[in-house]
């Protein structure tokens, strides 16, 4: 998946999140946490068509299976009329899915898929191993990133898609296959039974400085919550006193893993999000069943454009209920949920059934956007604080609706920096060659890294641009210093990855995560989740109005 050029720190951290995160996306997103199959064929006989309706369309069908000026099987009429019916209810969230949709979003949703485990981006027309999966064959057997997938069996993968390498590496549990890598200067074979891959929810649980834990969860998947309740009591094992919980860029995924998630942090008898259907029926109101498994544990939450649905339910109920305090940007604004009634062709209708609201009455949802892209990279549209509505949290903090979830404190980057946006513009269709100049850069330091915070010298950038010229897609020399502090911090990150590992790069990322290190500075002086507002409070009290 192409990612923005170069690393701004909120992009850099969804590009530290794993490759599957960015492309779960907008499946998730449509899914829209609530999955389910129900038979229709009860709801169709509840609600039988109009006779007047249905005489009228089968006059229309009738005309064109007749008319026509070109002929159509009669099956492709009606995969039409379905598609037209959906298009018109105006909602992108409900939709048709064919049987390989269905299946794709199967996996996605359970975390599991059968196949070697190995997560791979496009390199110079070759795909590369950015990460092999923990615990899956390829981890196993070696496999190192970096490595580049030159064969599969006996054809050559060069010019092959993501979707095709990752076609021909899947298959049924038990089978083999055969490929090949090249490192270095040498290949390397490789024969590998097929199996079960799980892909984890919560990609990372580290103890930061200061006893603060961190944990990130990337998706709402089937063991969401009892992958992230082990990863909590790991820090807490470490010695943290404090945690954050990253949402940045998660799109959801799960209703009953979003509620099953706030429910470790908030008391039982407190209400986590609440369902709104039709008119006249009642409202689902989730509420927390347990008590919360650390009750003395000072929480901070991070969210951004891409935190979406399961994310925004989580965000927004500890929110209100004053057990977190939320940082980064307003999130997405997913805020209806979908059911997936299975189909007698093999696939099945994803349909939106309800809209959710906060536990203080918020409703997160927001306009949908004409385009999603768009809609991640620019927030113009997002109602001013003055006429936005208002409400009380539980302690009386004000809280804002109208749309996604407004953070407690309002940081990291609000929009693209121009620097950046004019490389982007300067490269265009070029932006493949970029990434693909930029990690051979760095592997080309790999050798003479010392450490994992080792500078980007003027030099480096310089090789960079040099190579950038002998492949033909240089932008303006002028354009390229501009951005050169994005365009070092990508490198250098690139260098730290290729050369000491994801820890090594998470770390490094960190110092430049503003988001990141204000959550941090707020969490490390609290004893007690109450005293992380009142820090925030004073803070806030200590600054001269006319510099707030």
């Amino acid at each position: 998946m192409a990612e923005p050029l170069p690393d701004t720190p909120t992009a850099s951290r969804r590009r530290s999140r794993a490759i599957a995160a960015a492309v779960l996306f907008v499946g998730l997103l449509s899914l829209g946490g609530w999955w389910s199959g129900r038979d229709l064929t009860a709801a169709t006989r509840q609600a039988p068509a109009p006779l007047g309706g249905a005489r009228l369309f089968d006059q229309v069908v009738a005309a064109v299976t007749q008319k026509y000026v070109d002929s159509l099987d009669g099956s492709v009429i009606y995969d039409k009329a379905v598609a037209g019916l959906l298009r018109e209810l105006k909602d992108p969230y409900t939709s048709y899915l064919a049987e390989d949709r269905l299946r794709r979003l199967n996996e996605q949703i359970s975390g599991t898929y059968a196949g070697v485990g190995l997560q791979i981006d496009i390199r110079d027309g070759w795909p590369v191993v950015i990460e092999p999966i923990v615990g899956g064959p390829s981890e196993r057997a070696g496999v190192l990133v970096g490595d580049r997938l030159v064969l599969v069996g006996k054809e050559s993968t060069e010019g092959w898609s993501r979707d095709e390498t990752s076609k021909a590496m899947r298959g049924p549990p038990g089978s083999s296959v055969t490929f090949t890598v090249e490192r270095g200067e040498s290949r390397v074979n490789f024969t590998l039974l097929r199996d079960k891959v799980h892909l984890r929810a919560v990609q990372r649980a580290q103890l930061l400085q200061n006893g603060v834990g961190y944990v990130d969860v990337n998706v709402f998947s089937a063991q969401t919550a009892a992958e992230l309740s082990a990863a909590v009591d790991s820090v807490v094992k470490l010695g943290a006193r404090s945690l954050i919980m990253d949402l940045r860029g998660n799109p959801g995924g799960l209703l009953e893993q979003g509620v099953a998630v706030a429910e470790l942090f908030l008391d039982r008898g407190q209400s986590i999000v609440q369902l709104r259907a039709r008119p006249g029926s009642q409202p689902q109101v989730f509420t927390d069943s347990q008590p919360q498994r650390w009750p003395t544990l000072p929480l901070a939450v991070l969210v951004d454009r891409a935190s979406a649905s399961a994310s925004e339910i989580v965000a927004g109920a500890l929110q209100d209920h004053d057990r977190a305090l939320v940082l980064g940007v307003t999130s997405f604004g997913k805020g209806s949920a979908q059911n997936v009634y299975p189909l007698s062709s093999g696939g099945a209708l994803r349909l939106t059934i309800a809209r959710w609201y906060t536990p203080v009455g918020r409703s997160i949802n927001r306009p949908a956007p004409r385009d999603r892209e768009a809609e991640i990279d620019d927030r113009a549209d997002v109602l001013p604080d003055t006429i936005r509505p208002r409400f009380r949290t539980d302690a009386g903090r004000t809280v804002f609706g109208g749309g996604g979830i407004t953070p407690d404190v309002i940081t990291g980057d609000t929009t693209t920096p121009l620097q950046v946006q004019s490389l982007a513009r300067a490269m265009g269709k070029n932006a493949g060659a970029y990434r693909d100049a930029l990690a051979k850069q760095a592997q080309a330091q790999k050798r003479t890294m010392n450490g994992p915070g080792d500078p980007v010298t003027p030099a480096m950038l310089d090789a960079l641009y040099v190579a950038l010229v002998g492949r033909g897609v240089a932008p303006p020399r002028p354009v390229f210093d501009s951005a050169a502090p994005w365009i070092s911090r990508s490198l250098g990150y690139e260098m730290t990855r290729v050369a000491f590992g994801a820890d090594a790069d998470f770390l490094r990322r960190t110092q430049d995560d503003s988001v990141l290190q204000r959550a941090m500075a707020l969490l490390q002086v609290a004893r007690s989740p109450r005293e992380v507002f009142s820090t925030l409070e004073k803070r806030a009290a200590d600054v001269p109005a006319a510099i707030r």
